[in-house]
């Protein structure tokens, strides 16, 4: 707790800010961090971070425990604060607040009994809701799969719900009761100092529950209370067009189930495979390589260049340079997430001889004299 950045700080707020200036800066760095949005490293972690920042100032009683107290006030930083994060929310085009922290922190909403740990604290902050572990799953692609989206079944071991006691553990015919010690929260509160001045209090998951909120009396016999049972599961993939080499792809609620929250989530690593024939560039360009004799270029020919669509007939104009740039419009990969397609670049090179016999080094010397004299 002692880590913890100050609020105000991390909203950009002097300590006398009004409830609208919190609101109107929380708004601000919501758009700027949201993961819909913002993709780069630690964008996640930042809106946690603000998010918990605005569930305490935005809420009267919480900001004056956290200006008297500070963070050691503040432990149930999400319990009632829905109202907040719905006027926040509603239009900012994400959704209501609910399905923002389900598809990102792992609960239903984020507050209240049923939650787990929807910042990612790790701690529990109502009772036994967690999500559940995620999957990784690495996907072979080729430059072609990139072009057209590729399109496969795959099976994937994992953990799923149990049939025979619907995932709740308990054996069919009975149900799990709640905790009496906890009244189902799945976490106690201790005081352990109090003056005039200051209460400190500890929140630790329930001994008797062990963090659930709830007691399985009769276990299930297939899952052994646990709620789930290893499977394999078949499942559709579609991979987009305009993939990068390294990007994970989500697939939420894919992944390992909890025995009474939210599942995990598939992670799809993608691995595009080196390409003799070209080099990828930013915004789905692509660059290859064509060898031409010194004939060719100085008298110009048409070639036949290959495409990830097959071969494009191209004009060399009379005198074309090494190293030149052919731009064939539109025959790259498509751009992920945007509109359109990358240019495929052909570079000339020019193909020298390693061996040539003595008449064909007369000739070599007789045009090179003979270029010498044009100024060529």
């Amino acid at each position: 707790m002692a880590n913890k950045r100050d609020y105000y700080e991390i909203l950009g707020l002097p300590k006398n800010a009004e409830k609208g200036d919190i609101k109107s800066a929380y708004r601000k760095l919501a758009l700027q961090f949201h993961p819909d949005r913002n993709k780069s490293p630690g964008a996640e972690e930042r809106f946690k971070e603000i998010s918990e920042a605005y569930a305490v100032l935005s809420d009267d009683d919480k900001r004056k425990r956290y200006d008297t107290y500070g963070h050691v006030g503040t432990e149930e930083v999400f319990r009632g604060s829905e109202a907040n994060f719905e006027e926040v929310f509603k239009d900012m085009g994400f959704g209501g607040f609910r399905d923002i922290f389900e598809q990102f922190f792992g609960s239903r909403g984020g507050f209240g009994r049923g939650t787990s740990d929807p910042f990612g604290f790790g701690f529990n902050l109502g009772g036994g809701r967690q999500k559940g572990r995620d999957i990784l799953y690495d996907v072979d692609l080729s430059l072609e799969d990139v072009l057209k989206g590729k399109k496969d079944e795959i099976e994937l071991p994992k953990m799923d719900r149990c049939s025979n006691c619907n995932g709740t553990g308990a054996a069919p015919g009975t149900k799990p009761r709640i905790c009496t010690v906890c009244n189902g929260q799945g976490q106690t509160r201790r005081v352990y100092s109090q003056n005039r001045f200051s209460t400190f209090v500890s929140l630790e998951p329930c001994r008797t529950c062990h963090g659930e909120g709830e007691i399985i009396e009769r276990p299930c016999g297939a899952c052994n209370g646990t709620g789930n049972i290893r499977t394999t599961k078949k499942l559709r993939l579609e991979i987009p067009r305009g993939v990068e080499d390294g990007m994970t792809l989500q697939l939420h609620g894919e992944g390992e189930p909890t025995e009474n929250g939210m599942p995990g989530d598939l992670l799809i690593r993608t691995h595009v495979r080196p390409n003799s024939e070209y080099q990828r560039l930013e915004d789905g360009h692509l660059l290859t390589n064509q060898n031409l004799s010194f004939t060719d270029l100085a008298l110009g020919t048409e070639i036949k260049v290959p495409t990830l669509e097959g071969l494009e007939k191209v004009k060399i104009a009379p005198g074309t340079q090494p190293n030149s740039i052919i731009k064939l419009k539109g025959k790259g990969l498509p751009r992920y997430g945007g509109y359109g397609r990358g240019d495929e670049l052909v570079r000339i090179n020019v193909k020298v001889p390693t061996k040539i016999n003595d008449a064909q080094k007369a000739l070599l010397k007789e045009l090179d004299r003979e270029l010498r004299m044009t100024g060529e």
